[in-house]
């Protein structure tokens, strides 16, 4: 039996926080410069080392996940129609309709990702990209992804928010596609508190995207082109570095969280079909039950026992009256009604992870 007065808060995720002395050593050079924002040296610092350890060209980063999408569709000039999943966080839509463009929705397979033979099939005249999401950090079908954008002509924009350090195939998922977005919100497993960034392998792409962060201005006296404020500040960009030093350990964590559900939950409930080839960083434990009755009856049960999951993603995108209603989407719909996000984060004790494996298997058994 267990005992509620052994059981301490257990919450969906807890964002990783740097030693205070490391942190403040970094803001005390803040301080001494007096920069606080305008790509700083920090920001460069940062963007530097994550060129190196994502092994990619070019990354910019920005104010947040979302306006890296909605930068990365201007700079592109996109128009009318941009093929995309149901089964995401909203900002992968929205920021779409904020920039005028229509989502059009298509099935996903069994990865939970963009089903690239559905995407070929729902391509019409007005279609000016596709944005797949590798869903979980789950790298979509990135192969089929390039043929498709190749013989088509369309650009392929990957919504990367959960795939940072991810790999496929011997190199970074990053490589892949026109450019790719990350998310470095605080919950994400590498943070800046609030941050994004955009990756491209494309130079003038990416100088074309540091002018547009920035107001469009190349110096004090010249504006060239359309732009907007995204750039990242000095105090976010030192959080990011202070993280980074620690991601291996946070991803080392991670990974043995992921792998006790699994070993104990496998059978009772789907765990999400990793892509072969992928080097996975264990963001997200998402668990798929029979029905979403059985959901919300374990999702309560664990509540009274102060242990705290998430419907992620939910609801689908596709049902949002403020969105474009498109085909029937049916397996998305099955997964967005039933899956569940368990608890991970980089303090979680392997003895907590085993009380919410505890529960879930009691109310099951019920």
């Amino acid at each position: 039996m267990i005992d509620l007065k052994d059981m301490n808060d257990i919450f969906v995720t807890k964002p990783y926080l740097p030693s205070k002395d490391i942190y403040k050593d970094y803001i005390d050079h803040i301080f001494a410069c007096g920069v606080l924002t305008n790509k700083g040296q920090f920001v460069d610092q940062l963007e530097s080392r994550l060129t190196a350890f994502l092994g990619v060209k070019n990354v910019i980063c920005v104010a947040n996940g979302t306006i890296a999408l909605q930068v990365l569709y201007k700079a592109l000039g996109l128009r009318n129609e941009v093929i995309t999943t149901p089964f995401s966080f909203v900002a992968t839509s929205s920021s779409l309709s904020w920039e005028g463009l229509i989502p059009k929705f298509v099935v996903i397979d069994d990865t939970w990702n963009l089903s690239p033979d559905l995407v070929n099939e729902g391509i019409t005249k007005k279609t000016s990209a596709i944005v797949p999401v590798h869903v979980y950090g789950n790298p979509c079908d990135v192969e089929a992804f390039e043929y498709l954008s190749s013989s088509k002509g369309i650009p392929v924009i990957y919504d990367a928010a959960h795939a940072f350090g991810v790999g496929f195939a011997e190199k970074s998922l990053l490589s892949f596609g026109v450019a790719s977005t990350l998310s470095f919100h605080a919950t994400k497993i590498f943070h800046s508190i609030e941050g994004g960034a955009i990756v491209t392998n494309d130079a003038d792409l990416a100088k074309k995207i540091r002018n547009m962060i920035n107001f469009g201005i190349v110096n004090p006296t010249t504006i060239n082109t359309l732009g907007i404020n995204a750039k990242m500040s000095e105090f976010h960009a030192v959080m990011g570095l202070a993280v980074l030093d620690k991601f291996e350990e946070i991803l080392k964590k991670r990974k043995d969280i992921y792998e006790t559900y699994c070993s104990e939950l496998s059978g009772l409930v789907e765990f999400q079909k990793i892509t072969p080839g992928a080097s996975y960083n264990y963001s997200y434990v998402p668990v798929l039950f029979h029905s979403e009755l059985e959901l919300l009856k374990v999702m309560k049960y664990l509540e009274k026992y102060h242990v705290f999951t998430r419907r992620y993603f939910y609801p689908l995108l596709s049902s949002l009256d403020f969105l474009p209603q498109t085909r029937s989407v049916p397996m998305a719909k099955s997964i967005s009604d039933r899956v569940l996000c368990l608890p991970s984060y980089h303090d979680l004790d392997l003895a907590e992870v085993g009380k919410v494996i505890e529960l879930i298997k009691k109310k099951l058994s019920c």
